[in-house]
């Protein structure tokens, strides 16, 4: 039996998971995560949650090839519904859009706690998320950039603290993010390029700017050194 073996975006989401800690995987899919976690040593225990009956049977499948069934828990939940409080340290939430892991997030207010750290891995709509996270007083602690093929995303870590921070304009599309690796700034670029299009589009059909967005392209412009 070899050990899983994750692709470069999950990779990236597992890094910023904390030794030692409980983890819950919503959305697990075909378990994958959780399993490495555990079968490496990472985390004692998880739980693999997902809100449809197979990919959560996939997943069990894969716990029961690994050995691991006393130590990873399967739970059929809506998001973080039915995933106990004193469960889990950190929570994963990878694969789905910044909206849906926002609204995951807002129907569990329980996770407004110092104690919980949250791994979120968004396909879509990353900003959307960041702003969430700054409107609900969460601080972005770090992120990372992975590659998919041509795609890149972001992944974000974050604690509760209580405290609403200000942020610059641009930050919501940004975050943590710096221009330091060849995938950070291509993601940056990608940014940059949406935005530009939006502006573009905007002034073409005589609208204005209400949302700010020559000021966030020029904020993006000077991390990126441009």
């Amino acid at each position: 039996m070899s050990k899983i073996r994750l692709d470069d975006r999950l990779s990236a989401v597992a890094g910023l998971v904390r030794t030692g800690k409980r983890v819950a995987d919503i959305g697990t899919d075909h378990g994958y995560l959780v399993v490495y976690l555990v079968e490496n040593g990472k985390c004692p225990s998880g739980i693999a949650a997902d809100l449809r009956k197979g990919p959560l049977e996939n997943a069990r499948q894969t716990v029961i090839q690994q050995g691991l069934s006393e130590k990873i828990e399967l739970i059929l939940s809506d998001g973080l519904e039915k995933i106990p409080e004193d469960a889990c340290d950190d929570i994963v939430i990878a694969g789905m859009g910044g909206n849906l892991i926002a609204e995951i997030l807002e129907k569990a207010p329980w996770v407004k706690d110092e104690r919980i750290h949250i791994i979120a891995q968004p396909m879509t709509h990353a900003e959307v998320l960041r702003q969430w996270f700054i409107d609900n007083s969460f601080e972005i602690s770090c992120e990372k950039t992975a590659t998919d093929g041509r795609r890149y995303y972001c992944i974000i870590s974050a604690e509760y603290t209580g405290v609403k921070e200000e942020h610059n304009a641009s930050y919501i599309y940004t975050g943590e993010i710096k221009p330091e690796s060849d995938t950070d700034i291509k993601y940056l670029q990608k940014i940059l390029t949406a935005l530009t299009k939006k502006y573009d589009a905007l002034m073409s059909a005589n609208k204005e700017d209400n949302d700010n967005i020559r000021i966030i392209i020029d904020e993006i412009r000077t991390l990126l050194g441009a």
